[in-house]
């Protein structure tokens, strides 16, 4: 199962249609709060019509909290200061894919973490950055597509 992480996250529709994502793909999400929003925000829930019943969502009090309970887990940082295009990656079950909140990004602390694998998905020059639920959705199926869009079993 890959993992998708949303450090912080600012916009409920972009959430929302990250859990339709990954419910549709079998990706577990993981949320470091603080959020932007609450749960319940009506945006959140439209953009995620009712596939939030099908997501596997796990929810963190801050980073630390994050790295105490998934110490293992190997982190890929999604950023515009990303040295490695997303396809020069390669990506393994399990791996998580690590998305900053929409106005500010990964802050430099995290992304120089120990272990974290700084990458960037290309732009034409002069960019600043893309939306962080077509951010995620590149990412991901890049991710997958290397592991054959293997079927994850649906968790209990």
């Amino acid at each position: 199962m890959l993992n998708i992480i949303l450090y912080q996250p600012e916009i409920p529709p972009n959430t929302g249609n990250i859990i339709r994502l990954c419910a549709n793909t079998g990706a577990k999400l993981h949320l470091i709060h603080p959020l932007g929003f609450n749960l319940s925000d009506k945006q959140m829930r439209r953009a995620g019509l009712d596939y939030h019943e099908y997501a596997s969502i796990e929810e963190y009090s801050g980073w630390e909290d994050f790295r105490q309970r998934q110490p293992e887990m190997r982190l890929m940082a999604f950023s515009t200061h990303g040295k490695l295009k997303h396809t020069e990656i390669q990506f393994a079950d399990g791996d998580g894919l690590l998305f900053g909140p929409e106005t500010r990004g990964l802050p430099e602390t995290i992304r120089d973490s120990v272990g974290i694998e700084v990458v960037r998905l290309p732009m034409v020059a002069g960019s600043r950055s893309l939306n962080l639920s077509n951010t995620v959705a590149v990412a991901l199926y890049e991710a997958w597509r290397q592991l054959d869009f293997q079927e994850y079993p649906a968790e209990d």
